[in-house]
């Protein structure tokens, strides 16, 4: 792995001065118990706009900063360590990358420019279960005349309940699980038809199911090629689970980190609970797991940036890699913590249940260690 260049090093400095600063834990704590359904902070989301991180991934030809995923990845690592809540992984990177991917030139100079800017909050609009399956497409989009006529639901859809602007799959031929006849469509946010239900899960973020009754959109949505939209959609995918990993990483290093803080502070039986062995070998076993998901994640990312061919395995294999250390550091910082860290006025329940959803997002454990065995032909 290349080492961070300078301008990746001031980056994830910048992250983190203001995440730690200006955007800490008690700042989703206060998000969570206004009641907020939007899941993020509008005026934080402003801020992270103007710092660029919304255009990351986009060219500066189209109002981005265009700095890749590596850093964009070590961003989003530095979010995590305070929960920080903003709708980056739907919208600034899945749309974004559909977009880049598939969209025309007027579709790219239409949308790129707002999401960007902050203006545009998209979303992807895949799954239809409440487990990550994209392989299964149900929803359908008909053909009629020089339009699409879309019907169908999604399902947990990341800020789907105030999204502008929507990327959807949906099946143009074929039956639900074939891997020709899916389109993915750009479909905007208040098209007729459209409805959204919102759905509310542990980590307190902002989730709706979508449904799509007779939404007619023209030819002009459609991203790529009709029947050939399952190649995009899973580029798309990837970009999204690696951004995903980046985010539970950040995450794991904070509560590793606050964990080791506390042993070294607890006392009990008149001794610093950070001297007892089984517990030092806890530790040592968190680290461990750190050193060893840190170059998978980097490695994914790097892909990215380089448009390597084996860029579905490299990220499948993070989000793995990434998904067992966050669900083994969150727990243990539960358990190491005591009979405090069951409580709602300790940080650690926030990081257990950030952790868990993101777990799941876009490819649970098992279905990517399956899928790496498939790309890797193991």
């Amino acid at each position: 792995m290349p080492l961070p260049t300078e301008e990746q090093t001031i980056l994830r400095e910048m992250a983190h001065n203001w995440a730690q600063r200006d955007c800490p834990v008690k700042s989703f704590r206060d998000l969570r118990d206004s009641g907020n359904a939007d899941g993020f902070d509008a005026d934080t989301f402003n801020t992270i706009a103007q710092m660029g991180w919304t255009g990351a991934i986009i060219p500066e030809s189209y109002g981005g900063s265009d700095v890749g995923f590596t850093s964009m990845g070590a961003v989003l690592e530095e979010l995590g360590r305070t929960l920080v809540a903003a709708p980056l992984i739907g919208s600034a990177i899945g749309a974004a990358s559909a977009l880049l991917l598939g969209g025309t030139k007027e579709q790219k100079s239409t949308w790129l420019p707002r999401i960007a800017s902050g203006e545009t909050v998209a979303a992807l609009a895949i799954d239809e279960t409440t487990r990550f399956a994209p392989q299964n497409i149900h929803c359908g989009a008909i053909a009629q005349g020089g339009d699409y006529v879309l019907n169908g639901r999604k399902t947990l859809v990341h800020e789907g309940g105030v999204a502008d602007l929507l990327i959807v799959a949906a099946r143009t031929s074929g039956n639900a699980s074939d891997d020709s006849g899916i389109t993915v469509f750009v479909v905007s946010g208040n098209a007729t038809g459209l409805g959204r239900s919102q759905r509310k899960l542990i980590d307190s973020r902002g989730y709706a199911d979508i449904t799509f009754d007779n939404v007619t959109v023209g030819a002009g949505a459609v991203l790529g090629s009709v029947d050939a939209g399952r190649a995009i959609m899973d580029a798309v995918l990837d970009r999204a689970a690696a951004a995903a990993a980046a985010e539970a990483f950040g995450l794991a290093l904070q509560a590793f980190d606050t964990t080791l803080d506390y042993l070294k502070t607890r006392t009990q039986f008149g001794q610093v609970i950070g001297t007892f062995q089984a517990l030092q070998h806890r530790m040592a076993k968190m680290f461990t797991d750190i050193q060893l998901a840190r170059p998978c994640l980097e490695t994914a990312l790097n892909a990215l940036d380089q448009n390597d061919p084996h860029t579905p395995a490299a990220v499948s294999l993070a989000k793995a890699k990434v998904n067992q250390l966050v669900h083994s550091i969150s727990r243990e910082m539960i358990q190491l913590h005591g009979g405090i860290g069951m409580t709602d006025a300790h940080d650690a329940g926030f990081y257990l249940k950030r952790a868990r959803v993101l777990e799941s997002a876009y490819g649970t454990t098992g279905y990517h260690e399956d899928r790496y065995a498939r790309v890797s032909g193991i």
